[in-house]
């Protein structure tokens, strides 16, 4: 089979998956409804009971709605950090904004409790929205760092080693507030830190959906520049391309992708680093006309999946959604490689 015919096909069986494990995303879970509730509440039938509708459609639609959201995101993201940086092993975590985000709320959930200031207190005032904007600001003001620091600096090593610095000196100050807090409040923060799914409304998940498929189309305009950063920065210099602009540009899109993941599902460990490596070794391409949309679909894909794998049965309560894709993700990754390499060697 060719690779164009390869290709086509990958990109008709990805969308019929994406369905398949959303809809088992609204059908499976702790509490048993049929194929035939889920279909007619996705119809506005009025003959699905009142508690399979709540359980559905405020409950499994926006986790299902929001793992795709992030999945995608955090895959852009990934494909773009590995990009601008010429570096496989960057991902989310690299820049030190997951990092930003964790310490957003530390500040809020662990600091709260050293000063006097429970986190029941806040969550009375705010409620889950509290933990959500204590993220998002935190991620935003690593990555408003990382932006001025790009502006200074032109080489994206020194970007990246400074992004990483930023992250152990924000994972000291985790640590130390930590240190200091109350049981009842580091059980949240922890809580927090494993990631979830389940902690948007319908709204919130709709929300974080259009705004990520939004960036997909702007970063979509630059499939010509990031194609020309890959083969080298002088090659970019000499096709017409401001490098540093660019990386300002993708480091800027990344960070807002993250930023938003995280603030509203915690820091979700594995796919913005691994995906946009799935997507090149079975593309076989490093066009990007071609990746971004493919780490599109494996992206939100792979999130749904992980999310249904982390639906204990007969269990009210889920497996945290980090542990799911480090352990579905790591050996995926491993077999990814070898397999390249193996291509590679043929």
């Amino acid at each position: 089979m060719n690779s164009n015919k390869h290709r086509r096909l990958i990109f008709v069986i990805l969308p019929i998956l994406i369905v398949v494990l959303f809809l088992i995303n609204l059908w499976y879970g702790s509490v048993n409804i049929s194929w035939i509730e889920v279909w007619e509440t996705l119809m506005m039938n009025g003959n699905t009971s009142q508690t399979s509708k709540i359980i559905i459609l405020q409950y499994r639609l926006p986790q299902a709605i929001t793992a795709m959201a992030v999945g995608i995101g955090l895959s852009i993201a990934g494909l773009l950090l590995q990009t601008t940086f010429s570096n496989p092993l960057a991902g989310p975590s690299v820049l030190g904004i997951s990092a930003g985000a964790s310490l957003g709320v530390a500040l809020m959930v662990l600091l709260g409790g050293v000063v006097g200031v429970q986190l029941s207190s806040i969550s009375m005032i705010l409620g889950d929205m509290a933990i959500v904007l204590a993220a998002f600001a935190g991620a935003l003001a690593v990555l408003l760092i990382i932006i001025f620091v790009s502006g200074k600096v032109g080489n994206a090593v020194t970007i990246l080693i400074i992004g990483i610095m930023i992250g152990y000196l924000v994972s000291a100050i985790v640590g130390t507030l930590q240190f200091f807090s109350s049981s009842e409040d580091l059980h949240a923060f922890i809580l927090w830190g494993l990631g979830s799914f389940s902690k948007t409304s319908i709204t919130q998940s709709l929300m974080i959906f259009i705004v990520t498929f939004v960036v997909f189309v702007v970063t979509m305009v630059y499939v010509k520049p990031l194609n020309a950063l890959l083969l080298g920065q002088q090659y970019a210099i000499s096709s017409g391309f401001s490098v540093r602009l660019l990386q300002s540009i993708f480091i800027l899109i990344s960070g807002f992708l993250i930023a938003l993941g995280t603030a509203f599902t915690g820091p979700i460990a594995f796919v913005g680093l691994a995906v946009p490596h799935i997507a090149r070794t079975f593309l076989r391409t490093s066009n990007h006309g071609v990746l971004l949309p493919a780490v599109v679909l494996i992206g939100a894909a792979l999130t749904l999946g992980c999310n249904f794998i982390s639906k204990l049965p007969g269990y009210d309560a889920s497996l945290p959604i980090n542990a799911v894709t480090s352990i579905v993700g790591a050996p995926i990754v491993i077999w990814v490689i070898i397999k390249g390499r193996r291509m590679t060697n043929g």
